[in-house]
């Protein structure tokens, strides 16, 4: 009798630490994110699994090209994805369907030569906007489909959540979120 209480004992602090830790990897180190519509397409996909690394930006700042999870500024309740464009303390300007950084223009590689940066759906001549030392401007991969800092402008470091660290689900696309470099 005296074995079955102690493995029972044994079960129930295996239990309990594995639920902590899992709670402690949840809440602190990684979250997981599922993207909803199309505004990240090519490179990610509604209804796609992704693994979200909030631990990254308490130690370093963001880069131009990561992909990152924020809270909407303008829904409270909800998540955005979006890729990193403008840095705090750049000029961000979008004309003739380019995306120009203190003036010279962005190569964006990961995107389709097709695509295009337009203002909004009213094709508005230009868009310039400064960013604060705080401020980070957000784009959607999709951008004639994406609701991002042109519309709703710049966001806050703090908005940040994390960084899209990998894909789990569907299975064709497991892996490690690929880092574009400018």
């Amino acid at each position: 009798m005296r074995v079955i209480i102690e493995t029972i004992y044994e079960l129930f602090k295996t239990i309990i630490f594995v639920l902590i830790m899992a709670f402690l990897l949840r809440f602190f180190i990684f979250q997981p994110f599922m993207v909803q519509g199309i505004s990240m397409e090519p490179n990610f996909h509604d209804s796609q699994y992704l693994i979200v690394d909030r631990l990254s930006y308490r130690i370093k700042e963001p880069v131009r090209g990561d992909v990152v999870v924020f809270v909407a500024p303008d829904h409270q309740n909800t998540d955005y994805i979006k890729r990193i464009i403008g840095l705090p303390g750049e000029k961000v300007e979008i004309t003739d369907n380019k995306i120009l950084i203190n003036d010279s223009p962005i190569n964006e590689k990961y995107l389709p030569s097709d695509y295009k940066t337009l203002i909004n759906d009213s094709n508005e001549a230009d868009l310039i906007k400064n960013l604060s030392q705080e401020e980070y401007f957000v784009m959607g991969d999709n951008r004639q489909h994406s609701l991002d800092s042109r519309i709703f402008g710049q966001i806050k470091k703090s908005a940040i959540i994390g960084r899209a660290w990998a894909v789990l689900y569907p299975l064709e696309y497991f892996g490690r979120v690929v880092k574009q470099s400018y």
